[in-house]
């Protein structure tokens, strides 16, 4: 058959819709379920049938990443970077697959009202898998491929579930493929798991800490002040978040880490001055920020700081204080690279006062 992969998936998409959305209704989330804290390492997987076949291969994440599963607190400085809004990976082993997804095609098969194209679509579903029906890409197996059961597993497409565009995260819309244990996906499965979606993951769900800027005059300053601020480098380290994928026969992992490279001030207020300028402090040689006040530094300028030049009145400024991250990666294989700087700001309620004078 030379027929095209794409130009059969064409045919009677709503009926392959309807299938493939009941056989991959569990996989399509199960792929990204981290329930792990902050700090932790919890290690998940799916069900195994007793021989070591898992039902769905788990992304797991740890280190400093956020909490349920849910995304973490870095903004990417590129603002057309965003995370894989899909992939493919791992999903069951022959046995397993045969028995979902032929419960699945008769279903639908034996639904009011199928036939037409999407009838011939299931029927062409069908043969794929059973009697070897393929496409000048797309090679079809004899029997869902049960006499390699425990030799590979069929991969399937994973949504991401913290994708907010619907379009993006089903894009990832081919058939589940074979792969066997230890081997590569076919290279026209470009969105097939590596340790670069991984890294982007890990991203995804790094959680960076709540730094908050250490100030003197402390929470309360005059007009016409020079406030210092300052981070230490014991609160301000570099931070790592992994995320894993383990299957019989395929493992990968990545680590990206986030690195301090400077701090931007934004006193909240129109008039105010930043030290520098630009409100950019950057990193010291000892990898702190800025310098503490000390007795005598009255009369100088802070290297990083702000001075506010009118009074916060019984109100308060809220001081944003914004790191930016150096964010790297490496993973299985030597596998690596750098990804977008990332961002994460905090905010800090500042009270400014006149300074008083006494008339005699």
């Amino acid at each position: 058959m030379t027929r095209s992969r794409r130009a059969a998936l064409s045919t009677g998409a709503a009926a392959l819709t309807l299938a493939l959305g009941v056989a991959l209704a569990e996989p399509a989330y199960a792929g990204e379920q981290p329930s792990n804290t902050e700090g932790s390492n919890t290690e998940q997987s799916g069900g195994s049938d007793g021989t070591g076949i898992y039902a769905a291969a788990r992304i797991t994440y740890s280190g400093s990443v956020a909490k349920s599963g849910s995304p973490g607190n870095v903004t990417s400085a590129d603002v057309n970077w965003t995370p894989p809004p899909c992939w493919y990976a791992p999903y069951l082993g022959a046995e397993d697959f045969k028995k979902e997804m032929s419960k699945d095609i008769e279903g639908q098969m034996n639904a009011p009202g199928m036939g037409g194209h999407a009838g011939a679509a299931l029927s062409e579903l069908q043969r794929h898998y059973e009697d070897e029906y393929g496409w000048t890409d797309t090679p079809g197996y004899k029997d869902y491929n049960v006499d390699k059961d425990g030799e590979g597993m069929f991969w399937a497409a994973v949504e991401n579930p913290d994708e907010p565009d619907l379009l993006k995260r089903n894009s990832c819309n081919d058939l589940p493929f074979w792969v066997d244990n230890g081997e590569a996906p076919p290279p026209q499965y470009e969105e097939a798991i590596t340790p670069e979606i991984l890294a982007a993951l890990a991203y995804q769900h790094m959680q960076l800490p709540d730094t908050e800027v250490s100030l003197a005059p402390e929470e309360t300053t005059k007009v016409n002040l020079p406030t210092w601020a300052w981070l230490d480098k014991a609160v301000f380290d570099e931070v790592q978040a992994t995320a894993a994928i383990n299957a019989p026969g395929f493992a990968l992992q990545a680590t990206t880490t986030a690195k301090p490279v400077s701090l931007k001030l934004e006193p909240g207020a129109e008039d105010a001055e930043t030290y520098p300028a630009s409100g950019e402090c950057t990193i010291n040689a000892d990898g702190s920020i800025g310098e503490p006040y000390a007795k005598g530094k009255a009369d100088q300028n802070p290297p990083c700081g702000i001075k506010y030049l009118r009074s916060s009145g019984n109100g308060t400024y809220a001081l944003q204080a914004t790191i930016t991250w150096e964010i790297a990666w490496t993973g299985t294989g030597g596998a690596g690279g750098d990804l977008p700087d990332g961002t994460f700001g905090n905010d800090q309620e500042v009270v400014v006062q006149e300074i008083q004078s006494i008339n005699r």
